[in-house]
């Protein structure tokens, strides 16, 4: 066998290439496609862009059941696709000045609280669930349905006024997940010290 075969034999026994896990390489991919057309203000082409990968947010998870290709890889990739995609929107539309800066302070404190959470919890080896609850779902749902109103607005298709109530939604669960999973971890931390004075009593 060359070395070739055995690097590439490797890559495919160490990292799970599938369909699932492709649609959501496919969404990472689009992101600065979308982030590009925000910014030329292509409002159109950036809409149809946010509709594909919202259809293949949908589509991973649903054929990973389906067909019982759920992997680990996966569990990671597919919120950090989210989180990059509606990140990145968020923030160029505040550049394009479409989002007050206050939401996108808002949105980005959230997510770089529970990123630095998570780093801790890898580097103390606690085990944590990173599968996303309802609140995390909702959140998710509330700021593409909120990008795409935008985007909406943006091309003439809605009134600003009809964003308003989307905005005080999205926010409103940001928030709220926030301290849920700020929450969840503060449990999954205070468990995994009780498991170790356990283990430290016995021995």
């Amino acid at each position: 066998m060359s070395c070739a075969s055995a690097v590439k034999g490797c890559l495919v026994s160490e990292i799970p290439i599938n369909l699932p896990n492709s649609l959501t390489g496919l969404r990472i991919l689009l992101v600065p496609v979308f982030v590009g057309l925000l910014l030329y203000e292509n409002y159109d082409w950036a809409l149809l862009t946010l509709l594909i990968a919202a259809i293949t947010d949908g589509l991973d998870g649903a054929v990973a059941r389906l067909t019982d290709q759920r992997t680990r890889l996966g569990e990671y990739l597919d919120p950090l696709a989210d989180k990059l995609l509606l990140t990145s929107a968020i923030i160029t539309l505040s550049i394009v000045h479409f989002i007050p800066l206050w939401a996108v302070i808002v949105v980005v404190s959230r997510d770089a609280i529970l990123l630095a959470g998570t780093l801790i919890a890898n580097l103390t080896e606690t085990d944590i669930n990173i599968a996303p609850t309802i609140w995390g779902k909702s959140t998710t749902f509330a700021q593409i349905s909120y990008v795409i109103a935008l985007l909406l607005h943006a091309t003439g298709r809605i009134p600003a006024a009809a964003t308003d109530p989307l905005l005080v939604g999205m926010i409103v669960l940001t928030v709220g997940s926030g301290v849920h999973y700020l929450m969840r971890g503060i449990q999954y931390v205070n468990a995994g010290s009780g498991s170790q004075k356990d283990v430290g009593g016995k021995g």
